[in-house]
């Protein structure tokens, strides 16, 4: 049986398609992905992400135990900020990435993907013995609410007395939205402008409601898990599950400098991860285009020639860009933006062209 969120109803009167993610019960999508993916692009979108995974680590030496947990410098995150890290396996695979909050002195917030949740919470326990902290699980504690979109700024500024002129990118602030208590953190997995609402799982349905009603006027459309898709992917950000896994490091997919070697103190990891960094790495995520309409799936085999030399993560016709994109691992030697390389598209050999990430990004 799905779990569901406290805006299931909501959702269900909104007439959504749904689909199983991680155990939940979650909106596809409402009216057509491709409608919904072009309102979070030029108007709003609004999701729900109850589904995430809050664990709160308060305490002394909270700070010292996520730098001993994950790869990131946290203990040096100013309160009131956030810090996207992640958490591997002692041989540097990646268990998840993860955004940390620090909401005071003696306590923080770490998002997990919903697919990891139990695993990163299960993990920061261990993780954390010996520090001088509490870890807690705190996922059912919340609901999660973004709007992302060029006209989020607009819509939210009437529901919060937050002057959101103020709120910088990956901070978050105590406020208020629609009356209710929230923490508003301006992030977001879309690559527009954006924020997420932490808000009680009682709240939830008011502050649904009322960004729904603000945004009426500005064409906001609820959106759900298959436009998300297709917007980080454009935006480059990586999926857990396909570019981010326990047999990939943060060096493979460029993300390196989530890891901080030079932090004090040893950390889950280090060691590997050092020896990665020294030594550099045989495949890189990249981004490929191509002007065929058939996009590179998951899955599906990159060939320089005949010679198989790597594997697409991600792939889809891209909706604001008008061309099939996808990411791919790929040997180093077949990385450098501009090379001519060849997809397995179910037997027919498609060409593709290696480009830098993102493949699109928002206008400042």
């Amino acid at each position: 049986m799905s779990r569901l969120t406290p805006l299931n109803a909501e959702h269900e009167q909104l007439g959504a398609m749904f689909t199983d993610f991680a155990g939940w019960r979650m909106p596809l999508r409402y009216s057509s992905e491709l409608a919904e993916h072009h309102a979070v692009r030029t108007t709003a979108g609004l999701f729900d992400l109850t589904h995430m995974g809050e664990i709160v680590l308060t305490g002394p030496q909270a700070g010292e135990a996520l730098d001993y947990a994950l790869v990131g410098h946290i203990s040096a995150l100013a309160v009131g900020k956030a810090r996207y890290t992640m958490i591997t396996q002692a041989d540097g695979g990646v268990i998840d990435d993860l955004i940390v909050y620090r909401l005071g002195d003696e306590e923080f917030m770490v998002v997990a993907n919903a697919s990891n949740a139990l695993v990163v919470a299960e993990a920061l326990v261990e993780r954390a013995a010996g520090f001088d902290t509490v870890v807690a699980d705190k996922s059912t504690d919340y609901a999660l609410i973004a709007i992302q979109g060029p006209k989020s700024v607009e819509i939210l500024s009437g529901l919060t007395d937050t002057d959101l002129s103020t709120v910088k990118y990956y901070a978050s602030y105590p406020s208020t939205v629609a009356g209710v208590d929230a923490l508003l953190a301006r992030t977001g997995y879309t690559g527009e402008e954006g924020f997420e609402l932490f808000v009680a799982p009682a709240d939830a349905s008011a502050v649904w409601a009322a960004l729904l009603s603000a945004g009426e006027a500005h064409e906001l459309k609820p959106c759900g898990l298959g436009c998300r898709d297709t917007l980080r992917l454009e935006a480059g950000m990586p999926l857990y599950g396909n570019e981010l896994t326990t047999s990939l490091t943060p060096y493979n997919a460029n993300l390196g400098r989530v890891v901080k070697l030079d932090k004090p103190g040893d950390f889950v990891g280090r060691d590997a991860l050092a020896k990665v960094a020294e030594s550099g790495v045989d495949s890189v995520l990249v981004g490929l285009k191509t002007p065929e309409r058939r996009a590179p799936r998951h899955g599906y085999a990159v060939l320089s020639g005949e010679e198989v030399v790597g594997e697409v993560t991600s792939g889809a016709l891209s909706p604001t860009l008008g061309y099939s994109v996808a990411m791919a691992y790929v040997a180093k030697a077949s990385a450098e933006p501009g090379t001519q390389l060849l997809v397995d598209v179910r037997g027919k050999k498609q060409p593709v062209e290696v480009v830098a990430l993102p493949f699109y990004k928002r206008a400042k």
